[in-house]
């Protein structure tokens, strides 16, 4: 049985990060993304011609460090899976560079991409239909294993052991996916993202579809791994009671674009733009509204503007609660504060 350390609170949460390994400076960095594009083309008429693209990612820079949990948090649609699959490999960005221990992934090639990818591996978000019904669990958790030849001895010694690691038993080798709850098909593609040893792993929302005490304890799970074998995560996600917990640093996006980044406790105690702090007052918590804790709301108006048209200077302007004149003609630039960055033109 896993130890229940973490708790669905985001105020406790936040006192934790006083304990938490904090990663200052890009010291050790394993991935590097600069200047990273991922556009979709537009195409319309008889002969398909392009029209226009749907800016999905616009990232001018970002790194993660060696054992660093990085939280990338957002509404749905801002692009943040996108990203993940991007620097994977799984999507081809129209420009940019990703490094991986210094090295440019996108002008690699097929062979040496292919060695990459028992380097880097993902855990998708719903945990049914990323995995294959007509496969039981030895073949699922071993594929990769077998595909690179590092099966030392039998597939189901492999295949338990992995299961251990998760918190699962021996026997559940032997039975299909729709035979498990969803926590524990949840554990079942982590033992699968691991089986490889990776030094990175995307998690792409690994918590959204589960019960909250179920959270928890694949939470645990994740951190209890990255400190085994120290690992660096992207933690995909939008709810920022879950991010604040595992995550050292903290990426805002927004229509594919970084808005404010920072240290963890430095980003949710003290926000700096509009749209984190609405993210940050939309976490639900007993009794702020009500009574002595009663705090004023933050409501967004309208909806995100489509990436195929995004509006002209901040791109956050239509629905900002503090948008000035200057906000829809000119786009605003980076100013840091310490290890605290911020693109709005209130700094």
């Amino acid at each position: 049985m896993l130890q229940l350390k973490f708790r669905l609170s985001f105020h406790n949460t936040l006192k934790a990060h006083t304990q938490v390994r904090s990663f200052e400076i890009k010291k050790y960095p394993i991935i590097e993304v600069n200047n990273l594009k991922t556009w979709f083309p537009i195409k319309r008429g008889v002969l398909a011609g392009t029209v226009g693209y749907i800016r999905a990612v616009d990232i001018t820079g970002l790194y993660i460090n060696r054992g660093e949990t990085l939280g990338l948090v957002g509404e749905s649609g801002c692009g943040k899976t996108t990203f993940g699959r991007t620097l994977l490999g799984l999507e081809k960005p129209r420009t940019g560079e990703i490094l991986f221990y210094g090295k440019n992934i996108l002008e690699l090639s097929r062979r040496e991409l292919r060695e990459l990818r028992k380097k880097m591996q993902i855990i998708f978000q719903d945990p049914l239909s990323s995995l294959n019904p007509r496969m039981n669990i030895l073949d699922i958790v071993t594929e990769g294993l077998s595909e690179f030849g590092k099966i030392e001895g039998t597939r189901e010694d492999h295949a338990k052991g992995l299961m251990n690691e998760v918190g699962l038993d021996d026997d559940a080798i032997y039975r299909y996916p729709h035979e498990f709850s969803g926590g524990q098909r949840q554990r079942i593609n982590i033992a699968r993202a691991i089986a490889l040893r990776p030094d990175f792993i995307i998690c792409d929302e690994p918590v959204s579809a589960l019960d909250v005490s179920v959270q928890a304890q694949v939470i645990n799970l994740l951190m209890d791994l990255r400190e085994s074998y120290n690992l660096s995560y992207l933690f995909i996600s939008h709810d920022l009671s879950v991010v604040s917990a595992i995550s050292n640093r903290v990426a805002v996006m927004y229509l594919g674009r970084i808005v404010e980044s920072g240290l963890t406790g430095n980003v949710i105690k003290n926000p700096m733009h509009p749209y984190t702090k609405a993210l940050i007052n939309a976490v639900p918590e007993p009794g702020l509204y009500s009574g002595e804790h009663k705090k004023e709301k933050i409501i967004l108006k309208g909806e995100m503007p489509s990436p195929s048209a995004p509006p002209s200077g901040c791109m956050f302007h239509t629905r900002c609660p503090e948008v000035m004149e200057i906000c829809s003609k000119q786009e605003p630039k980076e100013t840091r504060s310490g290890m605290h960055q911020v693109c709005c033109h209130l700094y």
